[in-house]
């Protein structure tokens, strides 16, 4: 692995930690929003076990491409309620997950939650004549043996499947075990009494940021131990950040592969990211190449990051630091307001930056911080997602 370049090293404070300042940059829910969602068995303590769970499912899985008019459909014998499908060639009926179900009714054009709510036989009935006179003629499976064989997924014939075990492996060449065998590790936790960030918290079911659920994979790490310097906060104490990194994946089609990286200056114990800055995402469908896409865009993408030097992002916010705009009231209505903010806006922003830093807004930096600040009061997504990536776009134009 390549040796990431950390700038002005710093020491810990008596804490065990390192003083942060999360009232900068943005809020990111997306991990917390994972932790809360996450019952104790998608829950997992290192990417070994991780890796070890959804593998051996793949290995108990196949793939295979029918006629949609050949697939039965047949009330489960000992549970009226169930359905079963015989599919093509099969010597045993497969059972259908609840995602593959709204599926299969999905493609056939049938609203799936009034299918739930019918008798099974009659609901049989339904899904059957869908199948039968369904135009598009194949459907490619995903069926999985565990005791019996569950029809995991039903997709269209172009389907790319990227399975979750090749994301967690690619994880796991730049980041081991994820519990410290390398800089890359689950994240630690902000002390709010006191704004110092811990790295060292011990790895637990409540603590953790590996997941694996029946339809997807979610991961996230960081480089805590190694803190980064770009500038000084309003009280000459360093403004330090961390490398992080969160990626996703579902091998049944319940969400795309993806990926994002970013700077952020702590994660509090609700794992909420807090202080994020230069946020990049890679997004990629499971198309026909999908495959072929994550092998030669999004996992060299993750391990140039992991092995990059941050001098590029130091030096981008030390040059938004040092690019004054704006030395009058007017100078900074008149920059904000060229800008696409309203009078109101303009004002908040300004009032932002004057309560946080104890002066009105000068530099680029100064003006995107004020931004992303408002940003968090947004209540609507939308409308906080648009101003973030108004103070994302600014920062990316200081030159």
């Amino acid at each position: 692995m390549g040796v990431v370049e950390v700038l002005d090293p710093v020491t810990p404070t008596r804490t065990g930690g390192w003083k942060v300042d999360v009232s900068r940059g943005e809020r990111n829910g997306r991990v917390s929003s994972e932790w809360f969602n996450r019952p104790d068995d998608e829950r997992y303590l290192s990417l070994d076990d991780l890796w070890a769970n959804v593998k051996s499912r793949s290995e108990r899985s196949r793939s295979r491409v029918v006629q949609t008019a050949d697939i039965r459909v047949e009330a489960a014998r000992d549970n009226p309620e169930r359905l079963h499908l015989m599919l093509p060639k099969a010597h045993e009926p497969v059972a259908p997950t609840h995602w593959a179900f709204g599926q299969l009714a999905s493609i056939v054009g049938a609203p799936a939650s009034y299918l739930r709510q019918l008798p099974a036989p009659l609901a049989g009935i339904n899904l059957q004549y869908g199948l039968t006179n369904h135009r598009a003629e194949q459907v490619k499976t995903f069926e999985t043996e565990d005791g019996r064989t569950e029809l995991r997924a039903v997709t269209g014939p172009e389907y790319g499947r990227i399975h979750d075990h090749e994301l967690v492996e690619a994880v796991q060449r730049i980041a081991g075990n994820g519990t410290g065998d390398t800089r890359w590790k689950v994240p630690g936790v902000l002390d709010w009494s006191t704004g110092v960030y811990n790295p060292d918290v011990e790895i637990s079911r409540d603590t953790t940021t590996l997941y694996a659920s029946d339809r997807d994979v979610f991961l996230f790490l960081v480089d805590d131990h190694n803190p980064i310097e770009a500038g000084r906060m309003p009280d000459g104490s360093p403004d330090l950040y961390f490398r992080g990194f969160y990626c996703w994946n579902s091998e049944v089609g319940a969400k795309t592969l993806g990926m994002a990286s970013f700077y952020l200056r702590a994660v509090c114990q609700n794992r909420n990211l807090w202080g994020v800055e230069d946020f990049q995402e890679i997004r990629i469908r499971h198309s026909k190449y999908a495959a072929s896409r994550f092998a030669h865009e999004a996992s060299p993408a993750l391990t140039r990051f992991a092995n990059s030097s941050p001098q590029g992002f130091v030096n981008g916010i030390k040059a938004a630091r040092q690019q004054i705009v704006a030395r009058t009231d007017e100078d900074r209505d008149d920059f904000l307001r060229k800008r696409g903010f309203s009078k109101a806006e303009s004002g908040k922003i300004i009032e932002k930056v004057l309560m946080e830093e104890g002066r009105p807004p000068e530099s680029i930096f100064d003006f995107v911080q004020g931004i992303t600040r408002l940003a968090r009061d947004k209540t609507q997504q939308d409308a906080r997602l648009d101003m973030e990536g108004r103070a994302k776009k600014l920062l990316d134009r200081v030159g």
